[in-house]
């Protein structure tokens, strides 16, 4: 791996209240209406993204692909794998559940699933992800969520075919 590499981060939000906070951001008329709007006006849209961007980066450790995968990995970004995989864990996860490229830090997808578990959506984990469309790279994945444009990015069956 290249240094370019991403490095994986532990999310700082507790998953509880990550939870709770998707209950109130699930998309609805109000959330699109306002969404179309933001993209509507270029500045608007750039603030948006870049208070995203922030918080995010912040909280999550964020990269910006523009297709969140965060409510279904624990809040945990795949995107900060090294790998940069969307689908569960490489080979190389140590026995302590550290990372295969940087040994000092924890897989991602062993904090995914350990913050999943704790509440109750580990199944989540085994629901099949779609290929990054690299063309959405630093777009909000908020406003991609509330436009619907989320929508197929993972199977709604664990384990059925996409």
């Amino acid at each position: 791996m290249t240094a370019a590499s991403p490095v994986p981060v532990h999310p700082r939000l507790g998953v509880r209240l990550a939870y709770r906070l998707q209950q109130v951001l699930r998309p609805n008329g109000g959330y699109r209406w306002l969404s179309a709007r933001i993209e509507a006006a270029g500045p608007a849209r750039a603030l948006f993204t870049g208070a995203e961007r922030a918080a995010k980066g912040t909280l999550f450790g964020c990269r910006m692909c523009g297709q969140c995968a965060l409510p279904v990995t624990g809040y945990v970004c795949p995107m900060g794998c090294p790998k940069e995989l969307r689908n569960g864990p490489c080979g190389g996860v140590g026995a302590d559940g550290s990372c295969e490229v940087y040994p000092d830090r924890r897989c991602v997808w062993v904090d995914a699933y350990d913050r999943a578990a704790r509440v109750g959506r580990a199944g989540d984990l085994r629901l099949l992800h779609r290929p990054v469309d690299h063309r959405r790279w630093g777009e909000s994945s908020w406003l991609n969520y509330w436009q619907g444009r989320d929508e197929g990015l993972w199977t709604d069956e664990p384990g059925a075919n996409p």
